[in-house]
């Protein structure tokens, strides 16, 4: 066996603590990608595995989506078994960690029995004993593993307490692992004997258990193509297989076996409760009422702390980036070149890095959310109103994952049951703000909202910041509840959802999300706004013809009695205007006239159609390029100094401002989202109907808060 071919599938029920254990095991050695055939996501990483006098083996870890069983109830848990079943797929594993809860064993082992009874090899780790002990429950890991005949690890994944011994756990069965004879936890072939060998033969089968799910799943497999899946269907008919009544005698079967032997293994020393504080913080946060001003106060808090906490590095890097740029402006020569790098490159890059500080705070702190424990609480607080508009308890996390990015977003839609939900779910998620807008809400904000203090505690930025994420989701509920009734419902809802108890973040866990958010954005969001402003420098660079020099040569002969500066300044924003895409701006002017807007932020919509963050991005080339060449300003100042030319005031008003938040908090404005809901959908319909009604839903209100506050 090749050490470059070894891969571990890490499988365990939700909130098992198997991601956890992922992260410890692989650290920042970790990528994401899809599944082979699927569009769900995966993380895949590399661990090193090493035994006291033994050479290392360096593997490849995958992180398979978490399931309660091998028999799926949506889109991402049928990858497990799509791999699991087909020793072809290139993510197919050479020993499966199974992760459980030790303080829930029953309903965990049901899926460690299921992936046993495939006959690949298997390790189990045994997570949160802690847990199970501030329950007063005591697991006996060394009688578990001898009833169970395969390896059994203590672990604390938060900690990483075991993490050692797994790994030598994981070697052992790699090296020494040999197929022995079938040992079902569950025998299959006792109601179905002629149906299973017929499977067995016809497909070349050894596993009995393999080749009922071949019966019971053909239809989720991708690599079973539909001739076979039709012979398949013939087999069942002529057996007469019914497969409800399999499942229900599997499942009931199996908890049989397992009752008496965790009885065995799991000894209580007292009256089995949830830790003191977890029924504590319950009573707050699961409250009919107090949960919700709860959830409230957590996201003013987030958002105060955005604004708080970064604005002095925000500073500190805009003024760092304008210092940057004047020095390299004196120290180049006057050119093309010069002017490409300072007034196109930098000037992209500097839009890009300025907002590093409020992405990574915005990561962290729902990252801490996320490993506390709170955000199940959520779904679970928030599913009696999502009902109300055609959604349920599990869209929150499309949701609030949605303040991040909307890409991953809607792909987390598919742990969602329901069809129509899920439907609902995918087309108001874009709604939420996204990272990608906080760029745009710093700098308007920053521009019209003065930074004062409210209740003398509270900025009034932060406020308004959070008002703006609140409306987002005031108009994802609103247009699930208006499309609700377009759509017709045709199939029941319902929604079961584990909570975890309450648990300290771990702290290196949070610093790789933000690490990995902010490397994400840097490197993904920030080459399509440096590219983009490499772009715009060109186009707002170059005119059709001479019609640059002729509009220079007119400004020129026109201001004989002026100053050099403001000669300057007028020939920049003279032939910008008369440049390529000074003629774009103009010929969308019209359109957006009466929602306050010129023909220079007409360019900033136009590209920040490839991605909304873009927006500033390109106001800073735009006005790199217009300003005065010789006294390098920050982008806000730049802002705050535009004029606009027909009412002589700043252009950057608290209409004009609050118009473009309203624009951006509703705007369709991103080619990745459009394409992913395009794959989740699987065809244009949706992905059209979703660009209009949020085009035409930021239009208005932009509209209508341009005419009532200017």
């Amino acid at each position: 066996m090749k050490d470059k071919s070894i891969k571990i599938a890490l499988v365990g029920n939700p909130n098992a603590g198997k991601s956890t254990l992922f992260n410890s095991l692989t650290g920042l050695r970790q990528k994401t990608g899809n599944f082979p055939g699927v569009t769900v996501d995966k993380k895949f990483g590399k661990l090193t595995l090493e035994k006291a006098g033994a050479a290392s083996v360096e593997v490849m870890a995958v992180d398979l989506p978490g399931t309660y069983s091998v028999y799926p109830k949506s889109a991402d848990e049928a990858v497990v078994m799509d791999i699991l079943a087909n020793p072809a797929h290139p993510d197919y594993p050479d020993v499966v960690l199974v992760v459980v809860d030790g303080s829930n064993l029953l309903r965990n082992l049901l899926l460690f029995t299921q992936i046993q009874d495939l006959g690949l090899p298997t390790v189990l780790a045994l997570n949160m004993l802690d847990v199970a002990q501030n329950m007063n429950l005591k697991v006996n890991a060394v009688q578990l593993a001898m009833n169970l005949g395969v390896p059994v690890v203590n672990i604390n994944a938060r900690t990483g307490s075991g993490i050692p011994q797994l790994k030598e756990a994981l070697l052992h069965v790699i090296e020494h692992f040999e197929p022995a004879s079938p040992r079902f936890f569950y025998d299959t072939t006792a109601d179905y004997p002629d149906l299973i060998n017929e499977v067995k033969r016809e497909y070349k089968i050894d596993n009995d258990y393999l080749a009922m799910q071949y019966v019971c799943q053909h239809d989720n497999f991708t690599f079973v193509e539909i001739p076979e899946r039709v012979k398949l269907d013939g087999i069942i008919e002529k057996h007469q297989f019914d497969k409800q009544a399999f499942l229900s005698a599997e499942t009931i079967g199996r908890y049989e076996k397992l009752r008496p032997l965790v009885a065995k293994v799991v000894k209580s020393e007292g009256e089995i409760e949830q830790p003191y504080w977890t029924r504590l913080l319950d009573r707050i946060f699961l409250h009919p009422v107090g949960g919700y001003f709860s959830f409230a106060a957590v996201l003013i808090l987030v958002f105060q702390a955005i604004f708080a906490w970064a604005s002095y590095p925000m500073d500190l890097i805009d003024e760092g980036t304008a210092n940057t740029i004047a020095w390299v402006k004196n120290v180049l020569p006057e050119g093309v070149l010069s002017d490409l790098l300072t007034d196109g490159i930098m000037a992209g890059i500097g839009g890009v890095i300025i907002f590093i500080p409020q992405i990574a705070i915005l990561f962290a702190l729902v990252a801490i959310l996320e490993e506390s424990g709170y955000m199940a609480r959520v779904m679970i607080i928030m599913d009696k109103l999502m009902r109300k508009f055609g959604l349920n308890g599990r869209s929150v996390v499309p949701l609030i994952s949605g303040v991040a990015c909307a890409v991953p977003a809607i792909m987390t839609t598919r742990s969602i049951n329901s069809r129509y939900e899920r439907l609902l779910t995918i087309l108001v998620t874009p709604l939420m703000s996204c990272s990608a807008r906080l760029p745009i809400y710093a700098i308007l904000i920053a521009l019209v909202v003065p930074a004062t203090k409210v209740l003398g505690i509270f900025n009034l930025q932060g406020l308004v910041l959070f008002g703006l994420y609140l409306l987002g989701l005031i108009g994802a509920l609103a247009s699930a509840w208006v499309i609700s009734l377009f759509v017709p419902r045709k199939e029941p809802s319902y929604f079961m959802l584990e909570m975890p108890s309450y648990k300290l973040p771990r702290w290196g866990h949070v610093g790789m999300s933000m690490y990995e958010s902010v490397r994400s954005f840097v490197l993904e969001a920030g080459k399509i706004i440096v590219a983009i402003s490499i772009v715009l420098w060109v186009l707002a660079s170059y005119g059709p013809g001479d019609r640059m020099d002729r509009a220079e040569e007119r400004v020129t002969a026109s201001m004989t009695n002026a100053a050099p500066d403001q000669v300057d300044a007028a020939v920049a924003s003279t032939r910008l205007e008369n440049s390529y895409a000074g003629s774009f701006g103009h010929f969308i002017e019209p359109a957006i006239r009466p929602l306050g807007y010129d023909w220079k932020i007409g360019i900033a919509l136009l590209a920040s159609f490839a991605a909304r963050e873009v927006f500033v991005g390109t106001m800073a080339t735009i006005y790199s390029i217009s300003g005065d060449s010789e006294d390098v300003l920050t982008v806000k100042q730049r802002l705050q100094q535009e004029i606009n030319p027909e009412t002589g005031q700043p252009m950057y008003n608290t209409a004009v401002g609050t118009s473009l938040l309203m624009f951006y908090v509703f705007a369709m404005m991103c080619m990745s989202t459009i394409a992913v809901v395009y794959r989740e959908t699987r065809g244009w319909k949706w992905p059209m109907i979703q660009l209009v009604y949020m085009m035409a839903l930021a239009y208005v209100s932009a509209f209508i808060a341009y005419q009532l506050l200017s």
